[in-house]
């Protein structure tokens, strides 16, 4: 982990946002089994290992966001890194919403909710995501947290299908969402 990925203090510790029946927060580790569960039932993400979102939630947390039920159960999460060579670029590796709690607009609260607090430590500029072609409901909220933010999207192919090394993998398309003040 390089230091541009350790957020500071007081965006650690930020007071989650509350919505509804929700609020959005910071990850734990305790977390991960449960966006692990949230990837896997979405039927649309890549499912890295289990073991990989309990680092996410350790190592990452600064750069990622969980929605709560009110319970304290996870029921969204966004996960997300400052890309090394581009600090000022958050990378948005994944974002999911369990089924019951969709249409309720968690996903675009966590990516608001991260967007300002990766901000209030320093410049943001961009945020990056991949899209496979046909995920039309990540189009839409991307689209839409573009539209929020008065910025513009640039699509460019990222990594061609015949980048991956399994047969199938459709191509990942790069969305650059920019410029962004906060």
């Amino acid at each position: 982990m390089t230091p541009a990925h350790t957020a500071p203090e007081h965006v650690r510790d930020a007071a989650p946002v509350s919505a509804r029946e929700w609020t959005v927060g910071r990850p734990r580790v305790g977390d991960g089994a449960q966006l692990w569960r949230l990837a896997r039932e979405s039927r649309t993400l890549d499912v890295n290992s289990s073991y990989s979102y309990l680092l996410w939630c350790r190592d990452f947390a600064g750069t990622s966001a969980v929605a709560r039920a009110a319970d304290g159960r996870p029921v969204g999460f966004v996960t997300g890194y400052l890309r090394p060579d581009a600090p000022g670029t958050l990378l948005v590796w994944q974002v999911a919403v369990d089924a019951a709690h969709r249409g309720q607009g968690i996903a675009g609260a966590l990516l608001d909710h991260l967007s300002e607090r990766v901000a209030r430590t320093g410049p943001l500029d961009a945020v990056e995501t991949t899209i496979a072609p046909g995920n039309l409901a990540s189009e839409r909220l991307f689209s839409a947290y573009a539209r929020r933010h008065g910025a513009r999207v640039r699509r460019t192919v990222l990594f061609p299908s015949a980048a991956f090394p399994a047969p199938g993998h459709e191509a990942e398309v790069l969305h650059r969402i920019a410029p962004l003040a906060f």
